[in-house]
């Protein structure tokens, strides 16, 4: 299962296009409101001035952004951002340039807002539809989570990767899309809370491992009630963390551990 949120957070600019590198920088900052909504970004030849590209990089790079819902290009006005209703918010790259540019408790939670929507039906599928051995990988998952040693970083993986399973297994190829959303808000979670041992998460394994159980017997209302569960507790956290920390949170990269 690839990990696209976490792995566009470890992997450094300097393996990417200028394609890329262009589509990312624009897009930190429309989101960070250096190009606010309703504003029309700087024309061709200051922008290729500025990235050193040339305007064949930036015609892709607008496309790019416009496929994103971000930019509009309107003829004889110039490039002009959009509303942010008209972002497509389960874009992997549009959710990590908010953590980028620091994220607010307000985003992650609305992050939970919808798992809480999906997830755990998702989960009631699973106890419908899962295969033996899409059982057995979910109890290795579960288990996993208890294995000594885990940072903040080793367990968001962990996580994730349980949370990832249940999509594949409830055979909806429209839960899949949900990965990078779910990908955000656990590792949103994990980094700024507390080390496992100080904040609670020591029983996740426990609270997971209910869901596989509901799953096992083929109970969907218990599995989604389970789902509920688990995923209230991971909304406590954010809670918690931000009365803790404060508001916004600017989070550092993925450990290359992982």
């Amino acid at each position: 299962m690839r990990n696209k949120f976490i792995e566009a957070r470890k992997t450094g600019r300097r393996t990417r296009t200028s394609h890329a590198q262009v589509v990312d920088e624009l897009g930190k900052a429309i989101v960070a409101g250096t190009y606010p909504v309703g504003s029309i970004l700087p024309g061709d030849t200051e922008l290729a001035q500025r990235f050193k590209v040339s305007r064949t990089v930036l015609r892709e790079t607008m496309k790019t952004l416009a496929a994103k819902g971000m930019v509009v290009a309107k003829a004889r006005v110039g490039t002009r951002v959009t509303e942010k209703t008209l972002w497509n918010m389960f874009d992997s790259e549009i959710i990590a340039w908010h953590f980028d540019n620091g994220v607010t408790e307000e985003f992650l939670l609305q992050l939970y807002d919808i798992r809480l929507a999906v997830e755990p039906f998702a989960a009631g599928l699973v106890a419908e539809r899962a295969s033996t051995e899409e059982i057995e990988t979910l109890r290795e998952l579960a288990q996993e989570m208890a294995a000594s040693g885990h940072t903040a970083d080793s367990l968001a993986l962990a996580d994730l990767r349980f949370h990832l399973a249940i999509a594949e297994a409830s055979h909806n190829p429209f839960m899949r899309t949900l990965g990078s959303l779910i990908e955000a808000a656990l590792v949103g979670m994990f980094r700024i809370s507390t080390p496992p041992s100080e904040n609670g998460f020591a029983n996740i394994a426990d609270t997971h491992m209910r869901i596989v159980d509901a799953i096992v017997s083929g109970d969907s209302a218990a599995a989604r009630r389970a789902m509920e569960v688990v995923i209230v507790d991971g909304r406590d956290h954010v809670h918690e963390a931000f009365a803790a920390h404060g508001s916004p949170v600017v989070l550092g990269p993925i450990s290359p551990a992982i």
